[in-house]
């Protein structure tokens, strides 16, 4: 097994977390103090190879000038007032975005667990205001196998024993239907009190789960002839990352309600944003839901110039590009380590062949230490998602690196 050892100056940083910190994170090994584009630097100057963008939450590549430059620009006027006061940059983002994605209105929130909150919320009002499902009666369905973080709503409709067991009792009013099967969710949504169906894209963290070409459209298609809401979870498979701007896109279907996060501030704070027509949207009125930062100068200015250079700088295009010429890479390896390798665009993951579980991690040490940081998700899965900046050379010399590593597995 990979013994990794660190630096006496890393080791200070890690044992400074663990004895000060709560441990709920097993984090690879490596102390980072600074990033630009592609690459992160740790406390020791060694550069490494970003191949999980934060939960591809910087989309956009480390410290994209043009974003620091709105964040410095607007942090150096104004930060936040809270809803409570209108500020100058909320409708002009407001405007933007809905523009930007084709919807009414939307709703701005800070973190991408708030976002499913709030569409769930939406989603239930819309039942019972809307629909006509009795007080207290909607559900809402989700894909098995889903994650959309872990507060309370949110581990009450996991599939995952990590996630939930532990802290019950549970939110009511959900319910669970296999992933990709359009046949199982029909049945569910005769029933009248569904109100809406929140479902991944492409499933993420269950370790770049793609569906059959031509789900999406099913669910699109059986929600609307159930007069129920599709719920899009694109906080991880929007803006770019898996070569269109939208994972939904590759299908050409509209969610009724849109989830974004993530990338949607270039990686520098928490910004999400729930899209939704005015027939869904303007039924919270005043006072009925909210958030003090949501909304706030500084993600507004921000989330404008994130997005301004997803389109400007054509990152969809690049990432559908270098996302084919990655997976093709890997396939040449030919490693009898790698079962399967999977994903779209820049959204990727390969599945790892071998009796011992903790080989998907063992690699990842190999890999930090070559210079790629990776982490393995679900066991024997590990993702490769790096910036939708980076180029033909590099995705080159990062699979050179992988596959290095791969030969190192005993």
């Amino acid at each position: 097994m990979n013994n990794t050892t660190v630096s006496s100056n890393t080791q200070k940083y890690l044992d400074l977390e663990n004895t000060y910190g709560a441990h709920n994170y097993h984090p690879i090994p490596v102390v980072l103090d600074r990033g630009e584009g592609v690459y992160l630097y740790d406390v020791d100057g060694k550069r490494y190879f970003d191949f999980l963008s934060g939960y591809s939450a910087v989309n956009q590549g480390h410290c994209h000038p043009a974003i620091i430059k709105a964040l410095q620009e607007q942090a150096s006027k104004l930060t936040l007032t809270s809803r409570a006061f209108h500020n100058n940059l909320l409708g002009e983002y407001e405007k933007y975005i809905t523009q930007y994605f084709g919807y009414d209105k939307v709703l701005p929130m800070n973190t991408g667990v708030e976002g499913g909150e709030t569409a769930i919320k939406l989603a239930r009002r819309w039942g019972y205001a809307v629909k006509g499902i009795s007080e207290n009666q909607a559900k809402i369905l989700f894909a098995e196998g889903n994650f959309w973080g872990r507060t309370l709503a949110a581990i009450s409709s996991s599939t995952d024993p990590s996630s939930y067991k532990g802290f019950g009792p549970y939110m009511p009013g959900f319910g669970i239907v296999p992933y990709n099967d359009l046949q199982a969710l029909e049945t569910a949504l005769a029933d009248s009190n569904v109100a809406a169906f929140m479902v991944e894209p492409i499933q993420g963290e269950a370790g770049v789960v793609i569906p059959t070409e031509g789900y999406l459209k099913g669910v699109r298609d059986l929600c609307t002839k159930y007069n129920v809401l599709f719920i899009a979870d694109e906080i991880q498979t929007g803006l770019a990352r898996t070569g269109k701007m939208l994972a939904c896109d590759h299908e050409n279907v509209r969610p009724d309600i849109l989830i974004l996060g993530k990338a949607l501030s270039g990686g520098t704070l928490p910004i999400s944003a729930i899209l939704a027509d005015d027939t869904i949207m303007m039924q919270i009125k005043p006072g009925e839901h909210g958030s003090t930062y949501g909304g706030n100068p500084l993600a507004c200015a921000v989330a404008m110039k994130a997005l301004e250079v997803l389109r400007s700088e054509k990152m969809a295009e690049n990432a559908a590009a270098m996302g084919a010429l990655l997976r093709s890479e890997l396939e040449k390896l030919h490693s009898p380590l790698i079962k399967l390798v999977r994903g779209k665009g820049l959204l990727n993951a390969i599945v790892i062949n071998h009796p011992d579980p903790e080989v998907s991690w063992e690699l990842c040490l190999y890999l930090k230490e070559l210079g790629l940081l990776a982490k393995p998700t679900h066991g024997d899965k590990i993702r490769f998602a790096p910036p939708l900046i980076i180029n033909e050379a590099q995705i080159k010399e990062a699979v050179g690196i992988i596959a290095e590593a791969l030969k190192r597995i005993s």
